[in-house]
């Protein structure tokens, strides 16, 4: 069986071709392009240089999130209309347990960050010491001292290292470091950004399983509220204010 997924939560979109052997293709492109000028782009390139047809495969991966608001919806729009238009299942994988899942067997505690602007960063964490990944804290969306403060307070903490991993670990380092010191520890640019190769194996997994959503019931995770939505928020409260 083959499954394609779709990896768009971040700027580095990707999508990835995998059977129950092997990966098969992936394509990367970090590059401040919209993702909707490139995912069916990168699909049909996936498609067309493994000879894959869509009638060739037998599910769909999606990551939901949390993430950048346009990139979910372009991803998890993309995913719906293939799963529709094909009669596809459709397997939803947030994107956290995606960056997580590059370190099974890892001896360090897990720390997914990416970066959620506006001084906030998307996180949780999870431990993969026994290969299987095993959440200690649920996703969440905070400033990076706040994260910071409940991973301490976390009783998986213990005297673990810390593997901080994404574009937010990357943008917070130094916050990091100060406040955990020697146990934290960080990832090279490879794998700064979710992979959709990862994304596509939990997604098989997943689908073996038996779990899958239907795409017309099928949400991304967005944790808080968008810019624009805040300015309309914040614009409506000051009306009432007058």
């Amino acid at each position: 069986m083959k499954l394609l997924a779709i990896e768009t939560s971040t700027l580095d979109g990707g999508i990835a071709l995998i059977d129950e052997e092997k990966l098969i293709a992936e394509h990367r492109l970090n590059v401040p392009v919209r993702h909707a000028e490139r995912v069916m782009v990168a699909v049909d390139f996936i498609l067309n240089q493994s000879q894959t047809t869509v009638a060739d495969l037998d599910a769909l991966a999606v990551s939901i999130g949390p993430g950048s608001f346009t990139g979910l919806r372009v991803g998890l729009a993309t995913a719906k209309g293939l799963a529709m238009g094909a009669g596809l299942p459709l397997v939803l994988v947030p994107t956290l347990e995606v960056l997580a899942s590059a370190f099974p067997h890892a001896k360090p505690l897990i720390v997914p960050m990416i970066d959620a602007r506006q001084a906030h960063v998307y996180w949780a964490l999870f431990d993969t010491s026994e290969g299987q990944l095993r959440r200690c804290l649920p996703d969440a969306a905070s400033p990076p001292d706040a994260a910071l403060e409940s991973i301490v307070s976390c009783a998986d903490w213990g005297t673990r290292d810390l593997l901080f991993v994404g574009d937010g670990a990357m943008k917070y380092r130094d916050m990091i470091l100060e406040k955990m010191g020697a146990r934290a520890c960080f990832t090279d640019k490879a794998f700064q950004f979710p992979s959709a190769a990862h994304l596509a194996e939990l997604g098989m997994a997943r689908y073996l399983k038996g779990e899958q959503t239907p795409p017309e019931l099928a949400n991304p995770i967005y944790l808080r509220a968008s810019a624009a939505e805040l300015k309309r928020s914040e614009a409506l409260a000051e009306k009432k204010g007058r």
